[in-house]
């Protein structure tokens, strides 16, 4: 499952190098080039990581960010900016930001730090699901430390409808995230996959027919 970040920067230029270079490094790219397109695609898809200019048009990131953390949205941010004030740092870490990288960007250096940052919120999560849980790191369902056997897909999945806080999420968006760019995703698989979770949280899976699926606590 690659790690799929959403990617806001007005100058299309600089956005365009940015795709190239996180996808070369085998990330997932989404672009916005203003905050309303961006907000939009957070509506349809789920970000394991957003990349934030903060001078842009209509509003800032800033702004932007700060819309999205009061809806519940958690998703980790790095700010890029060309902005060179304290009070301008002060401001991206005050309204959610997990990082702040002044313009010019190194590649090497913002690669470096994206790593860091989702080993970082990896590393943070076990989740309690009952008398479950939820190890994300090694991506294991554990029943009293006990090792649930279940596949690293349905993991995968688990973690998917987790992430979506009760929304459903889209057929089309699970095999999006579900299966990396140049395989196969298979409707047969996906069943089995639910199958495998519902067999443990068969109270917790929806399906919502010809739509998706969402996980309810």
């Amino acid at each position: 499952m690659s790690t799929k970040i959403l990617l806001l920067e007005d100058d299309k230029l600089f956005n365009e190098t940015l795709q190239d270079f996180l996808e070369e490094e085998g990330f997932e790219v989404d672009f916005a080039l203003d905050p309303y397109s961006a907000l939009d695609l957070t509506y349809d898809n789920l970000y394991d990581l957003y990349l934030f200019d903060v001078n842009l048009p209509y509003e800032s990131g800033f702004d932007l960010l700060t819309k999205l953390r009061d809806s519940g949205d958690e998703t980790p941010t790095i700010f890029l900016t060309s902005r060179e004030t304290k009070e301008s740092l002060v401001e991206g870490f005050s309204v959610g930001g997990d990082d702040y990288m002044k313009k010019p960007i190194d590649l090497d250096e913002l690669l470096l730090r994206i790593i860091a940052l989702m080993k970082r919120q990896v590393r943070k999560q076990t989740i309690i699901l009952g008398e479950y849980s939820l190890d994300v790191l090694s991506k294991t369902l554990l029943l009293s430390n006990d090792k649930i056997d279940i596949t690293t897909k349905a993991i995968e999945l688990l973690i998917i409808l987790l992430k979506a806080k009760g929304e459903v999420v889209s057929l089309d968006e699970i095999k999006r995230r579900l299966w990396a760019a140049g395989q196969s995703a298979s409707d047969g698989s996906l069943r089995v996959y639910i199958t495998q979770l519902k067999k443990y949280f068969s109270s917790n899976i929806i399906n919502v027919r010809g739509v998706g699926y969402r996980w309810i606590a």
